[in-house]
């Protein structure tokens, strides 16, 4: 029976009351203090590096609170300086919290060696699609007597003959020279002498 009566009286839910009140004040700390350390409502816009050296890229990041990490060079692109930022993840425009990572790819020093592959004798519709496609391009075709049309006979590069296993740096220009089909083939002949003799009487 007291207990009932404790149930039914001002003092219960005067406690009751007090409880909820305590209960909403730690919900309301856990909610601001979740909010505080995992930046939760703030958003940092990441701002276009394209272009740029490490070091201005760096310290432009270092002003929004952020931090970055060089990947592995890319492919050399022309348009841009030497070692400058060429991509970047996230992507300029993105929103980010702070202290997040920034990866950044940078431009190498040049163009990277390419090696020159076998090509003596191998017909010209064979050996320039290899060569374009590694990424050298094609300058002078001249062609010389040879019993072969279109045989490939020499590659050079600035007046250089090459020879295969050559490394030069990509987008070089490599001059071709091939056979015109004009000389018939020859048999190579035999260096071998009759060595036998007529027997004497």
């Amino acid at each position: 029976m007291r207990i009932i009566q404790f149930l039914k009286s001002k003092t219960f839910f005067i406690q009751i009351g007090i409880a909820l009140i305590i209960l909403f004040l730690l919900i309301f700390l856990v909610l601001k203090w979740l909010s505080f350390t995992t930046n939760h409502d703030q958003k940092i816009e990441v701002p276009d590096l394209a272009g740029f050296s490490t070091d201005i890229a760096a310290e432009k990041l270092r002003e929004f609170n952020l931090r970055y990490e060089v990947l592995d060079s890319a492919n050399y692109n022309p348009s841009y300086p030497q070692y400058a930022v060429v991509e970047q993840v996230p992507k300029p425009g993105s929103f980010v919290k702070e202290d997040r990572k920034i990866y950044l790819t940078l431009n190498p020093s040049g163009y990277r060696d390419v090696e020159i592959p076998i090509f003596m004798r191998q017909s010209r519709r064979q050996v320039e699609p290899t060569l374009i496609a590694l990424g050298l391009k094609i300058g002078e075709v001249t062609k010389r007597p040879d019993f072969a049309k279109d045989a490939v006979l020499g590659l050079y590069h600035n007046g250089e003959k090459l020879k295969s296993g050559d490394k030069l740096m990509k987008t070089s220009t490599i001059d071709i020279i091939i056979g015109d089909g004009s000389q018939l083939y020859k048999l190579p002949q035999s260096t071998d002498t009759d060595t036998s003799s007529t027997p004497q009487e």
